[in-house]
């Protein structure tokens, strides 16, 4: 194995080494945000070994609320017994007459054993997400026994000890080690997983923009063929069985997000003809940030497993996570197909299958894999304008993102550029049209507005640079790169470039990594989005694939 894939493998194994986190949580699990009851008194309530007053004392001398107390004087204290033998103490403070209070510490306290089982200050105590549980996404998924195995079986095929100094090797090796900082997040170092992101997206971003610009010759030039270690044929098994393994591991050791949660909330709300935004449950209150297009997509799933009513196993969003999921894969492999043959899309595929976060994005039950889905079925329609404005509508009404692709795609066919940009606007437009006649029908377009963009415009979140530092200076940057990006898609759309499918997948990954370069929250689920564009611009340079055996050296 080449040094590039020894290294991407070890860190991998980063992931296993790093612990999964510092609290002692059963996996899976988050704290409950609705307590049972909420008494200051001084007395023992049926089942409870401590009385209120008691867990509020011993709180009350965790270092770090000693700190934030001393900050602010004024700090109040309540203390709520939760559902599973704990008491939460939270500590607020009044920030202004009218305005929400401020939670300033948090602190968990175990009612039969009297000790402090987990303490949180600063975004830790509003973001769960922060706090390193075992299993809050993707459960299994983490586990190096999974992850491991499968962040090798993404770089085998490749491998090829006769260049072990290829380009893609080194790409390859970038593309894993997304892990690395995933493992630092499941040990709740936000301060460790957020910067070593960035690097990552500048250098795929940088990649895409080479490959994408490099024109008319680079598509034109003789080419090589993609040298496997393994036969095409032995890819294709591999794909279905591990196609087969992720729905048996979504199907038995998965949870369900807020996010899938969310579509199957608004599926069963547009199945009904009700309002899509500015009414769901408080359980999941702003879960109506989606565009249109999300809940229309989970009404199938939802309709033949209906929801509950409560945030439970949620049957239907697992469903539409294996479908989105199969959907993409699918994809993955016609888009190659129609670019260097069926040999092609079998890798493809066989990527998709086997890159970690895929699986991480099915195994959270999230709706990411639909966004990288339906932004493929645009590039599988390129070459018809109408088809193509259509479908990245549908692409663009799920998480906005796509939407800045619409000056790429539109003017994607340049021998007929006037008439393709005139059919593509048309497809877009009566798409878009089509997609919010139930949004209009049962809500105002400002109420949609508030609930979707302008609510993600006004979030914070620690897991970006953005959101986990603070100054007036890193606003004006990021103002400055989410200028950069907007203007930058604009760009791309008019400047020479390559004008095949490689070329349209490598300017696609651009845009969407250099969008997320900008984003005050960004995920590990939102990879999937740019990951088969960075794929297809990386292996549809080559003719197809073949395998080129091993060669060991001659003994003397």
């Amino acid at each position: 194995m080449t040094r590039a894939a020894c290294c991407a493998a070890l860190l991998t194994f980063l992931l296993a080494a790093l612990p999964a986190s510092a609290q002692t949580r059963k996996p899976g699990s988050q704290p409950t945000s609705s307590p049972l009851l909420g008494d200051a008194r001084d007395a023992i309530a049926p089942g409870r070994r401590l009385t209120p007053e008691q867990a509020g004392a011993i709180a009350d001398r965790v270092t770090i609320v000693r700190r934030e107390r001393r900050r602010d004087p004024t700090a109040t204290r309540e203390v709520t017994a939760k559902d599973d033998g704990r008491w939460q103490v939270s500590y607020f403070v009044d920030i202004a007459p009218g305005r929400p209070r401020n939670e300033i510490a948090q602190v968990y306290v175990g009612d039969r054993s009297g000790k402090v089982l987990e303490a949180y200050t600063g975004y830790k105590v509003a973001w769960t997400m922060a706090r390193g549980y075992p299993g809050a996404f993707g459960r299994v998924v983490n586990s190096p026994i999974v992850w491991v195995p499968l962040a090798i079986l993404f770089v085998v095929p490749f491998v090829q000890p006769r260049r072990p100094r290829r380009m893609l090797h080194l790409d390859l090796l970038v593309l894993s080690a997304f892990s690395l900082s995933l493992a630092f997040f499941n040990a709740a170092q936000i301060g460790m997983s957020v910067p070593l992101v960035y690097p990552l997206l500048l250098y795929l971003l940088g990649r895409m923009l080479w490959i994408g610009l490099r024109g008319r010759a680079a598509a034109g030039q003789a080419r090589r063929p993609l040298a496997l270690l393994v036969p095409v044929s032995w890819l294709a098994i591999a794909v279905v069985f591990l196609l087969g393994f992720r729905v048996a591991l979504n199907v038995t050791r998965s949870n369900v997000i807020d996010v899938g949660y969310a579509g199957v909330i608004g599926a069963d709300r547009f199945a009904d003809g009700r309002e899509l935004y500015g009414a769901f449950p408080d359980n999941n209150q702003n879960g109506d940030t989606y565009g249109p297009v999300v809940y229309a997509a989970y009404v199938p799933f939802e309709q033949a497993l209906p929801w509950s009513g409560k945030w439970d196993d949620v049957p239907a969003a697992h469903a539409a996570a294996i479908g989105f999921d199969l959907l993409a894969c699918l994809l993955c492999f016609l888009v190659g197909r129609r670019v260097r043959g069926p040999g092609l899309g079998i890798v493809l595929a066989y990527c998709w299958v086997t890159f970690p976060f895929t699986l991480y994005a099915s195994m959270s039950n999230a709706n990411d894999a639909l966004v990288g889905a339906l932004v493929l079925a645009a590039l599988w329609v390129a070459g018809r304008p109408l088809a193509r404005g259509g479908m990245l509508a549908l692409a663009g009404l799920t998480k906005f993102a796509p939407l800045v692709l619409a000056p790429l795609f539109a003017t994607h066919d340049a021998s007929r550029r006037r008439r393709g940009v005139t059919l593509f606007a048309i497809g877009f437009a009566v798409t878009a049209a089509l997609a919010f006649v139930p949004v209009v029908a049962h809500n105002s377009l400002r109420s949609f507005w508030d609930a979707s963009i302008a609510f993600q415009a006004q979030r914070g979140s620690p897991f970006s640079v953005w959101g986990l530092y603070e100054g007036a200076w890193i606003d004006k940057v990021q103002l400055g790169v989410q200028i950069w990006a907007v203007v930058g898609a604009v760009v791309l759309a008019f400047v020479p470039r390559r004008r095949d499918l490689v070329g349209l997948a490598a300017c696609s990954a651009a845009i969407l990594i250099a969008l997320q370069l900008g984003v005050t929250h960004w995920f590990y689920l939102y990879i999937p989005w740019f990951f088969p564009l960075v794929m297809l611009a990386l292996l549809g340079r080559w003719d197809a694939p073949v395998r080129v055996p091993l060669r060991l050296p001659a003994r003397a």
